[in-house]
């Protein structure tokens, strides 16, 4: 059983880099989102209102430009598949649910804006830190919420285990994003913008969670 579901988050894995991160940009900000992320993960436990505006203003702004503005979203030569395709087997957030998901976490500041009790659950703010901490609540359930939902709608929609796999996935991304990319900023630096390795099978990349090979298969 144990096997299984480490065979599902390598598959999970490798379906995620190969699809989604042939531009070095891209590569580059998700290493980038990964230092900020340990960094919230750490600050969790010290200040969980710095920790979620550290972890959405930095590590995820960056992580999804590198997806929205950056990653190339014609017709996928690699893995001979049409980005349409790809979105459609997305198990995770797929571009048209990050915009919604980013849009809730936009829009969050305003409705502070307009009701600084948000309904009556805060006492209104009464300065720019009072209100930035207030955000940071709010982002903290935006955060916490956008991964329950997608892991109980994969529940439904594909199986349970499914769903705690791509959970785990998403929580440990930071760590794993961290070894899969370090080497990314050079490459770009060296003017490559596209990862020329991504041709090669799953047990030629680097570092999918510990074991040399993995069966690739769409997730």
């Amino acid at each position: 059983m144990i096997k299984n579901y480490l065979e599902q988050l390598r598959i999970q894995r490798w379906d995620d880099h190969r699809y989604y991160h042939h531009s070095r940009i891209n590569q580059s900000l998700h290493f980038v989102s990964a230092l900020s992320f340990l960094f919230a993960y750490v600050w969790l436990f010290v200040d969980p209102m710095i920790s979620a505006l550290v972890g959405w203003l930095v590590s995820m702004t960056s992580r999804q430009a590198g997806h929205f503005f950056f990653e190339p979203h014609g017709y996928d030569q690699i893995n001979q598949a049409t980005h349409e395709h790809k979105e459609e087997i997305k198990v995770g957030y797929n571009l048209r649910r990050k915009v919604v998901l980013m849009s809730i976490w936009a829009l969050s500041p305003v409705v502070l804006l307009v009701d600084p009790t948000l309904f009556g659950l805060f006492t209104p703010w009464a300065g720019a830190t009072d209100f930035m901490r207030q955000v940071g609540k709010i982002w903290l359930v935006v955060g916490g919420g956008g991964l329950m939902f997608r892991t109980v709608h994969l529940f439904f929609i594909r199986d349970i285990e499914t769903g705690l796999v791509w959970m785990t996935k998403i929580l440990t991304d930071p760590f794993h994003d961290l070894m899969l990319y370090r080497n990314a900023p050079l490459a770009l630096m060296r003017g490559e913008l596209m990862d020329p390795g991504l041709h090669l099978k799953p047990e030629h990349t680097l570092g999918l969670i510990g074991e040399p090979t993995l069966k690739e298969q769409h997730a």
